[in-house]
């Protein structure tokens, strides 16, 4: 197994699972423009550091199903009626709406890498996005459970958080511009994704009835 590739697979999931508009990228780009780049920079290293963590124990969660095929069988199902619900939502029902972000509230200049410690051990989403993305991966013969492999992907994950995190931090401005009035595109990007990753399980249910 390639572990370049393994590399850049976990790089170009990290990038999808950080492109919409969060707490943690929007956090990043503000701290950028209040308190200049290197302290956006600290606060992404800190997120990036509970990122890979967070990545590496969905691997060995992921590693451990890999060896109980029924219960993956049972979330499989689960996840394809989430993914398609979430699909439906953005696509068909949610609207475009102007709500105003929240200033983040920071008291020391000196705290923003444990405040992206704090923030990204929060945000528990990279967990189950993980696992599941590696079992997908596993299933598609492109990644094993092995050592070397979970290392890389880690990194790889690792990377790609830190690169979209570093886009926002540098192209906030054309970001803040387009954020609001194109909502309604972002929503369709988001269910995009998520009709990908449901096809993709639809495909991983049949193959195995």
């Amino acid at each position: 197994m390639n572990i370049t590739f393994i590399f850049f697979l976990g790089l170009v999931i990290a990038l999808v699972g950080v492109i919409p508009p969060g707490l943690l990228n929007m956090t990043a780009a503000k701290i950028s423009l209040k308190d200049g780049h290197s302290r956006g920079i600290i606060f992404s290293i800190g997120v990036c550091v509970i990122v890979a963590v967070q990545t590496y124990i969905a691997s060995v969660f992921a590693s451990y199903l890999s060896h109980h095929p029924e219960v993956i069988d049972v979330l499989q199902r689960v996840a394809f009626v989430i993914f398609v619900l979430i699909t439906v939502y953005f696509l068909f029902i949610a609207k475009a709406t102007t709500k105003q972000q929240i200033e983040p509230k920071i008291r020391s200049k000196h705290s923003r890498f444990f405040q992206g410690i704090l923030l990204s051990a929060i945000n528990v989403f990279p967990i189950p996005y993980q696992a599941y993305m590696t079992i997908t991966l596993a299933s598609f013969g492109w990644l094993n459970f092995e050592q070397i492999n979970i290392i890389s992907y880690v990194a790889g994950a690792v990377s790609g958080t830190f690169v979209m995190l570093y886009m926002y931090i540098f192209f906030f401005d054309k970001i803040k511009d387009k954020t609001f009035t194109s909502q309604k595109s972002m929503n369709r990007i988001i269910g995009g994704i998520t009709g990908i990753i449901s096809v993709v399980t639809l495909i991983n249910i049949i193959k195995e009835l």
